[in-house]
């Protein structure tokens, strides 16, 4: 070949090179739902950087836990990251995603979960505690997970809500999310709805920041009260957990809006707006006979609460053993100290403040004088707002551990709706030394929840 002819067919040889190659990246790109990013101007390589892709109606979750198989366990020097796609993924099996290090998550679209009761009743995994399970174990160290306002995990949790019917800790029924064995972490701007049951627990965690979180688990058919379908859709529950912080968030719920149980310490939840369910829980606690647990240093400041069963409320079981976790237990051991609720605003709240002693199920009732475990150092103070109560606080200590320490002052910022008068009950059962109230009478029922 001259070497004219060659420069005339050198540009055919060119142009079909480069379509060969590109055929061959798009079929690459077609097979693999996860996608390794170029980012250096060189387009070098970054294997510690991957795309999930969604898999279609097909089940995502391979893909995303090999995602963080890949890029999710780094080096402090070289942080990875994940990130998911504006797409919608869905969920169909079990996720175990622990054990990560170093890594930024990025979620852009939806993660939507599967409505195969029966897979997720026989396959969820157990989170460690009242013999729950999860849809999803998640966790690790120095982990920044981003959803940017848009992000969200969707349980599809109307399907379960339907199913259980008001049946309190049904069996197998899994929590969305657990972050578990995590420490030094942060969770931003990402949103949470119709959850399957518990939104999140966060379990044998510390040091962590939950920022601008939303979560929205109601019931589209039922009206809301304490026996009905979306029972049991905490917004978070923390168990064996220090150093824990949930600051702007939005809870839409049928139950708990943030629970701390047992071991919770150094808990802070600040500039949250609550909706609908119960309040914010300490407990329940002192399930386990013989078992010794505690809550201590945990702060709720800046609280607005909208027609919601309480603004707070305590609950430990009764120091009577009966059945098993979830729906059976007592005889727990422990205290529950320095709990500060201050500059809480009430919005048409049925109830204000409440502390139980006699938790139990199975029918159980009675036995409201027999927990050991102890309350202490309780401080109310700084309320406003309106509520549907003549009762200010309906207060039931055991008798073998009175309540000590207890502060409720400054709430004369409270008025009822029926006739704008500052609510003026107070009822104490084994209560020592109230500060900044007298106790008017006895509490009425058992168990202020129902």
């Amino acid at each position: 070949m001259s070497r004219v002819q060659y420069l005339l067919l050198l540009p055919v040889l060119l142009f079909a090179s480069f379509w060969i190659c590109k055929m061959k990246f798009l079929d690459a790109a077609a097979l693999l739902p996860v996608l390794p990013a170029f980012a250096s101007p060189a387009g070098l390589e970054r294997p510690n950087v991957c795309v999930v892709k969604a898999s279609g109606g097909n089940d995502s979750a391979p893909a995303i836990i090999d995602a963080f198989q890949r890029c999710g366990h780094n080096s402090g020097e070289n942080r990875g990251k994940v990130i998911f796609g504006n797409e919608t993924y869905h969920v169909k099996s079990i996720m175990n995603t622990t054990g990560l290090s170093n890594v930024d998550i990025e979620l852009h679209g939806t993660l939507l979960w599967d409505t195969n009761i029966p897979y997720w009743l026989n396959h969820s995994l157990p989170v460690g505690y009242q013999n729950q399970s999860s849809a999803w174990l998640f966790g690790g160290e120095n982990i920044r997970w981003d959803g940017f306002g848009v992000g969200t995990l969707d349980g599809n949790g109307q399907v379960w809500y339907d199913f259980i019917n008001g049946t309190n800790n049904y069996p197998g029924r899994p929590h969305q999310i657990t972050i578990a064995g995590t420490k030094d972490s942060i969770f931003d701007s990402i949103r949470f709805v119709q959850s399957q049951m518990w939104t999140m627990t966060i379990i044998h965690s510390q040091n962590i920041l939950l920022e601008g979180i939303y979560v929205n688990s109601t019931d589209t058919k039922q009206q809301v009260g304490f026996d009905f379908s979306s029972l049991n859709t905490d917004g978070a529950d923390t168990v064996y957990a220090d150093n824990i912080t949930f600051r702007g968030w939005t809870v839409d719920n049928g139950d708990d809006s943030i629970s701390t149980k047992a071991n919770s310490t150094n808990i802070l939840i600040e500039d949250c707006d609550f909706y609908t369910g119960l309040g914010i829980a300490i407990g329940s606690i002192g399930q386990y006979d013989g078992v010794f647990e505690i809550v201590e240093n945990v702060t709720a400041r800046n609280i607005t609460i909208n027609n919601m069963r309480y603004g707070a409320y305590f609950k430990t079981w009764t120091g009577v053993s009966s059945g098993y976790p979830p729906n059976g237990g007592g005889g727990g051991l422990g205290y529950a100290a320095n709990v500060t609720l201050e500059d809480f605003v009430l919005k048409n709240a049925s109830g204000i403040l409440a502390v139980t002693q006699c938790t139990s199920y199975n029918s159980a009732s009675g036995n409201c004088d027999t927990s050991k475990f102890h309350i202490r150092d309780l401080t109310s103070r700084n309320w406003t707002g309106t509520t549907t109560s003549g009762v200010m606080a309906d207060v039931q200590c055991s008798a073998a551990s009175p309540c000590t320490g207890v502060v409720i002052d400054e709430m004369d910022g409270i008025v009822t709706t029926t006739n704008s008068t500052v609510p003026e009950i107070y009822l104490c059962d084994s209560v020592i030394d109230p500060t900044g109230f007298n106790c008017t009478g006895e509490p009425w029922e058992e168990n202020p929840r129902r």
